[in-house]
């Protein structure tokens, strides 16, 4: 741990470690919910939500990482287990019970919405108390929102090819 590293930070050490600890769960579960989904994936444009799904959880294990050591850098301890993931995370899982492409891309979108308010939160929590914990947040947020963005994209373009793909009449 770096002394001064921790010393210029302009809030609560604790308090910001609990806050990293729960995007750090956060990251493990959405890898999860992504790597596994992919896996699981069935329906219209599968090939194309299966490519995207897996980039996304490359990315999600990116975050994860990058969490994990700004919480060593801080002399803290990342959660070590996974049901310390389930207790501590802000966005919860949805494991993908229905693998059709339009439940896996809402459930996915709803997720993706969780972590946008999370990041833009820590984000702000950070933004003049420690600069390096805000670029991290800066920048998940901003793989975030294309997250977001890939995934919605997908689903008008499944409701293009199947307009009654949404439930709708």
């Amino acid at each position: 741990m770096g002394t001064r590293g921790r010393q210029i930070v302009g809030m609560d050490v604790d308090q910001l470690l609990a806050a990293l600890n729960s995007a750090y769960a956060d990251e493990w579960l959405a890898y999860h919910q992504y790597w596994l989904g992919a896996k699981l994936a069935k329906g219209p444009l599968r090939g194309q939500l299966v490519a995207e799904m897996e980039e996304h959880a490359e990315e999600e294990m990116k975050h994860l990482l990058l969490l994990a050591e700004r919480i060593l850098q801080l002399g803290g301890t990342p959660l070590l287990t996974p049901g310390s993931w389930m207790d501590e995370s802000d966005c919860g899982y949805t494991p993908p019970e229905n693998p059709i492409a339009q439940e896996l891309l809402d459930e996915n979108i709803e997720a993706e919405r969780c972590a946008i308010d999370a990041y833009n939160r820590l984000a702000a929590m950070t933004k003049d108390t420690d600069p390096a914990t805000y670029r991290i947040a800066v920048e998940i947020l901003r793989d975030e929102i294309e997250h977001e963005e890939n995934l919605e994209t997908l689903k008008e373009d499944l409701h293009l090819l199947h307009p009654q793909a949404d439930g709708s009449p």
